[in-house]
């Protein structure tokens, strides 16, 4: 069966976001975003403890998956939060989360007829 072009895109973003989500130094990134507010390119390379040219790259990613958002200034990149981008992620959990919650109830009521 072929997904409608509309469930392809979806799947895909919720794909690039489970693959940015993945990686610790990625999370790091976003969880300091959302705390701090925007922040620079050099901002985020002092605090994150890896190269500018890597966290360039994490950016990238994080942008990709729509979770952040840059603008330039001059000569510097400015990235923020998108607090919307997880969206996808917490619907994806909602649905499994359900899924799981009832087939532990399930298991749970098997023990109750010993």
């Amino acid at each position: 069966m072929i997904a409608p072009p509309y469930q392809e895109d979806r799947s895909v973003l919720r794909d690039a976001l489970f693959k940015a989500l993945s990686d610790g130094t990625r999370r790091a990134l976003l969880e300091y975003l959302v705390r701090e507010g925007e922040q620079s390119v050099h901002a985020l390379t002092a605090i994150s403890g890896v190269s500018q040219p890597m966290v360039s790259r994490h950016l990238g990613k994080l942008k990709q998956a729509r979770l952040v958002t840059a603008r330039r200034a001059g000569r510097e990149t400015y990235y923020t939060a998108r607090a919307k981008g997880l969206a996808p992620v917490v619907q994806w959990m909602a649905v499994y989360g359900a899924l799981w919650s009832q087939r532990f109830s399930a298991l749970e009521g098997l023990g109750d007829g010993e």
